[in-house]
């Protein structure tokens, strides 16, 4: 009698995908300010390798479910190394879930689809979740106390418990601050200030080189002065005229 194995059931793969296929952006203001915020928060924790920060990407905090997923305009995840994802599965993250996300308005952004955003950010352990209107210059943040995301009542000159940043809201912009008090600034900026850094450093430079030319022609002068003097000293021997005696 000849036994037949089962052969074991093999479950099929589950494919988590890199894109929802909605646009990162839908102007070029909320696209400039996800880069502003994104890219600076890069370079304020670019010596820790213990920080990810990503802007616009898939967020799985359950696994099996595709379609339980949000993808931050820019999220941070402190105790998750740096490097490259297609998506961030939590469950493969040490089950780390972004504490703070920033999300930009656009006039395609419905009250409902932020509603949802909330309780998701809130059910998922999100820490801090900021959210920004370019058009209005409204700024609203919520910080999570006992599992629930509260309103923050005062958000102007606030600082972020998580990021040490400060938010403060002017007529007409909304400004962010690094720890140190520096202001955030787009890539347009931050390259004008290393050419004016470069400026004033070329301009040292040359103020250092003429100071030392200068520096070079009274050493000259006054070793010119000396040969002159010792010149006349001899000449004066030399006719027999003793200048101790003049």
């Amino acid at each position: 009698m000849v036994q037949q194995l089962t052969p074991p059931e093999i479950k099929p793969e589950i494919i988590y995908p890199d894109s929802d296929g909605n646009p990162m952006s839908d102007n070029t203001k909320q696209y400039e300010w996800i880069v502003k915020i994104k890219e600076n928060l890069e370079i304020l924790f670019a010596a820790n390798n213990d920080v990810f920060i990503a802007g616009d990407l898939l967020w799985y905090p359950v696994e099996g479910s595709v379609k339980t997923r949000q993808a931050p305009d820019v999220m941070v995840v402190f105790g998750r190394p740096k490097g490259d994802r297609g998506s961030y599965k939590q469950w493969q993250e040490n089950n780390i879930p972004p504490q703070v996300v920033f999300e930009i308005l656009s006039p395609g952004n419905s009250t409902k689809e932020m509603a949802k955003k909330i309780l998701f950010y809130q059910r998922y352990g999100v820490e801090e979740y900021y959210i920004y209107n370019p058009d209005t210059i409204e700024l609203t943040g919520f910080i999570l106390e006992q599992e629930c995301l509260e309103a923050i009542e005062d958000i102007n000159n606030w600082v972020s418990p998580r990021l040490d940043i400060r938010f403060k809201l002017t007529a007409d912009n909304l400004e962010i601050y690094y720890p140190h008090g520096a202001k955030f600034l787009t890539s347009v900026e931050l390259n004008q200030r290393v050419e004016q850094e470069k400026q004033r450093a070329d301009k040292e430079e040359q103020r250092a080189e003429q100071e030392k030319q200068r520096a070079e022609q009274e050493k000259q002068r006054a070793e010119q002065e000396h040969k002159n003097y010792q010149d006349l000293l001899a000449k004066l021997a030399a006719k027999g005229i003793d200048i101790n005696n003049l």
